[in-house]
Parts: structure tokens; C-alpha cells; sequence
């Protein structure tokens, strides 16, 4: 079935508060803590919060990999106030945004006359962050001259200002992300591997949108309802075939990706029904390579969705954006078998 084809669904809207019986079998809906809230209740998104719990009351150095996109910051800042140093600073530092010549002094500080242009003493982000933590966001793109450095304060908790004798001792924990492949930066000499095992003594894996679409109805209400609220609109509903089709675009931009559209569609909604431009993604949305009869790749797609849900009708129903007894009828034309879950198989299909 094409993306195109959800045209052709019924016109049947779902509530932005959803009742807890219509979203059956989720468990829960995100993970909260203070202002810090991640959406969702995959099981790759619960395995991951699962490691964030164990690590968050430790000093443990954490290394946060996943694309762009996919809410590192939002996994850091999880850690520290789950953390017990969640009454000090989260002090955040890009270290891909800042010139290379300037990181250096951004991270340790500097004195006053150290080079031209430093007019007065700067405290650097590691001072700024003592009895905190420090967020060192795209650490892969950390320049080599400067990872001796890092990996001191890593391994000693100790540094010295740019143009200062004294050393200064720190108590600080590190969390470092980026979207770099670390160990083949290592294989191909552009990232240290002493560095690269001080960073990685904990490390976090967040997975990218495709691999958790069931989270996508729940990021949709969340993000629709957060727009809104901003934007002094109501919505009340939101189409299931725009559900079921965002379910479906394969999202290269992860979260950011996601977020960046629905604000775009609470802007464009003139009522309390969302209406997602949904003609942007099919431009942007591969085309299958091998061509499909339509029941074939109805029956795929079905298959696909209750493996997800462990076989379970009411929550594939809600992925799907059909009711029950729809799904349930399109089960039966298709002679699909739902009664053994992941191994979900076609009854009498033919090889």
C-alpha cells in the first residue's frame, strides 16, 4: 500500500485525550521527572530508560550515541535530575558549535593576558560546573590537540586556565553524546582510544523514530498538545489517516523531525481537527523498489504491526487507525493467524 493511498481512508478522527482503554495494550506513556519529560513506551525507548535508571545515581561517566535528532539532551538532562547532583548545574556545552580555537577556553577558562584578545579572567565550563554535571554535546567533534586535556580532567578531576601555573581541582560528573561513529573515528586515528574508553565506561544507545513507530501516536497528541497550548488554539482531534501515515514515513530527522512538522500543522490548523501537510513527506518518502499488489502489501503491513503488539489486536487497531472489528474483518479476508504474536504467520498462504 502506498503512502498516497491514505487519501482513501475513512474520515475518522481521533480524540487528542485519548481514554486509557483505547490506546490498550500501551503501559505508559512517558518518562517524567521535573520539567524533563521523554514520550513514549516501546520497548526499545523502556529498555533504554531502564539503563538511564540504573546509571543516573552513580558518578559514572555516560556516553549518550544516537543520530541527530533523537533527543540526547533530553536523555543527559534525564540523567542529571534523576541524579544526586540534581541541586548543582547542568552546565551544557556544543562543542561542535564553538571554533576550535575557542573551546579550549571555553572548557577550562582562561587568565587574563593569556592570548590577544583576553582583556579579563574567564571561568571556564568545568569550574562552572563543580559539584554539578557537564554535558559535552558532539564530543567526537573534540580536535585531537585538545583530548589530552579532556582526558586529564576525565582520569584526575584537575585542570589549569589557559595562561595560569595553578592547577584546579574539580568534582564534576561528565555526560558526553554524539552522533559519530567513536570506535571507527579510533580505528582511523582522528579520536584517542584512551579518551574514547574514559568516555564510554557507561554507554547509552537512543534509538532513532523508525525503530520505535509505535511512539509515534503518542509523540503526535503530545507534540499537538504542546503547540496548541503555546499557540492559544484548541484541537481536539487529530485525523487516523494522518496518524497511520505518520506512522509509516520513515523519519530521517528523528524527533527534531517530527516536532519541527506538528508545530508546522497546529500553525496551518484553521479548526480542532490537526491538519498536517501531509503532501510534504510523500515528495520526501522512498518509493518501495520492488512493486506489491495492494492486498499483498496490506496484508505485509498488517503482519508488521501485530509483531509490534505481540499479536494483540486493540493496540495494532490504534497503530493501524482502524477499529477493532475492521482490523479484525481485514484478519480474516486476508486468512492472517494473530494468536501467536511475533510469529504471526499467513494461514494457507501460498510459497
Amino acid at each position: 500500500m502506498s503512502m498516497a493511498a491514505t487519501a482513501n481512508y475513512p474520515s475518522r478522527l481521533m480524540k487528542l485525550e485519548t481514554e486509557p482503554d483505547e490506546r490498550a495494550p500501551l503501559a505508559r506513556a512517558s518518562f517524567r521527572n521535573g520539567e524533563h519529560e521523554i514520550v513514549g513506551d516501546s520497548q526499545k525507548l523502556c529498555d533504554m530508560m531502564k539503563q538511564v535508571d540504573m546509571v543516573a545515581p552513580t558518578n559514572c561517566t555516560t556516553l549518550i550515541q544516537g543520530e541527530t535528532g533523537t533527543g540526547k539532551e533530553c536523555v543527559a538532562a534525564m540523567i542529571h535530575t534523576l541524579s544526586p547532583r540534581r541541586s548543582h548545574s547542568l552546565v551544557r556545552v556544543n562543542c561542535a558549535a564553538i571554533p576550535i580555537g575557542l573551546l579550549e577556553s571555553e572548557l577550562f577558562g582562561h587568565e587574563r593576558g593569556a592570548f590577544t584578545g583576553a582583556i579579563s579572567q574567564r571561568i571556564g565550563r568545568f569550574e562552572q560546573a563543580n559539584k554539578g554535571t557537564i554535558f559535552l554535546d558532539e564530543v567526537g567533534d573534540i580536535p585531537p590537540e585538545l583530548q589530552p586535556k579532556l582526558l586529564r580532567v576525565l582520569q584526575e578531576q584537575e585542570f589549569e586556565r589557559l595562561g595560569s601555573p595553578h592547577t584546579i581541582h574539580t568534582d564534576v560528573r561528565v555526560v558526553a553524546a554524539t552522533h559519530r561513529n567513536l570506535p571507527q573515528m579510533v580505528a582511523e586515528g582522528k579520536f584517542r582510544a584512551d579518551l574514547f574508553y574514559r568516555l564510554s565506561v557507561f554507554p547509552i544507545a537512543v534509538p532513532p523514530l523508525r525503530e520505535r513507530l509505535e511512539d509515534i501516536p503518542l509523540l503526535v497528541r503530545h507534540f499537538t498538545r504542546k503547540f496548541a497550548e503555546q499557540q492559544g488554539k484548541r484541537i481536539d482531534h487529530i485525523p487516523y489517516a494522518a496518524i497511520e501515515f505518520l506512522v509509516r514515513y520513515s523519519w530521517p530527522g528523528n524527533i527534531r523531525e517530527l516536532q519541527n512538522f506538528i508545530e508546522r500543522s497546529v500553525i496551518l490548523s484553521r479548526g480542532a481537527v490537526l491538519e498536517p501537510p501531509l503532501d510534504e513527506l510523500r515528495g520526501k518518502q522512498e518509493i518501495p523498489v520492488e512493486p506489491v499488489t495492494l492486498r499483498d502489501a496490506e496484508r505485509a503491513h498488517i503482519l508488521r504491526t501485530l509483531q509490534k503488539t505481540s499479536g494483540q489486536l486493540a493496540g495494532a487497531a490504534v497503530l493501524l487507525g482502524v477499529p477493532r472489528s475492521t482490523l479484525f474483518y481485514k484478519i480474516r479476508r486476508l486468512g492472517i493467524s494473530a494468536s501467536k504474536g511475533p510469529k504471526a504467520r499467513t494461514a494457507g498462504a501460498s510459497h
